[in-house]
């Protein structure tokens, strides 16, 4: 449990950070699939950031929605999905990512994190730092699941040919 907003704000930068290197991979690197059998499951580049992006954009919207009331009902439409599809839905989400173009992702990339702590800063500390489930779930969106995810970003960044 965090003490404050801040000290979770900055854990979650830190988290992000390492990912940010993706963001300056080339077209080709960021599009480059990988054995299915390997540290990346045969993802790419584009599709760990699409993948950490929509669940990152998940949050915000659910930040936003707690900055003006007691309940995020995107929150539990999401929940409902994914108790009902679980990893099938993070595959349809996939393959929805790759059709959006680079730049778009890379902007994202850029612009989201900083636009998700900064929403959160306007979210009554009651309403996620104080508020055991919804820590639970940002933690769960962010911080979390970026560090699930360093094998696979470990694996992209040594990827031979770069």
């Amino acid at each position: 449990m965090y003490l404050d907003a801040l000290e979770f704000l900055e854990e979650e930068r830190d988290a992000w950070a390492p990912y940010e290197a993706l963001l300056e991979l080339s077209d080709e690197e960021l599009e480059r699939a990988w054995d299915a059998a390997g540290p990346t499951h045969g993802w790419s580049g584009r599709d760990l950031l699409g993948h950490l992006l929509f669940w990152q954009g998940h949050a915000l919207d659910v930040a936003r929605e707690l900055a003006i009331g007691e309940t995020s009902p995107s929150r539990e439409r999401w929940q409902a999905a994914w108790d009902e599809r679980g990893d099938a839905l993070n595959d349809e989400l996939v393959v929805a990512w790759r059709a959006r173009p680079l730049e778009e992702i890379r902007s994202l990339g850029r612009a989201q994190p900083g636009e998700l702590r900064g929403t959160l800063t306007v979210v009554p500390e009651a309403r996620w730092i104080k508020d055991a489930e919804m820590m639970e779930f940002f933690s769960g969106e962010t911080t979390e699941h970026y560090e699930t995810h360093r094998p696979e970003l470990a694996a992209l960044l040594a990827a031979p040919g770069r």
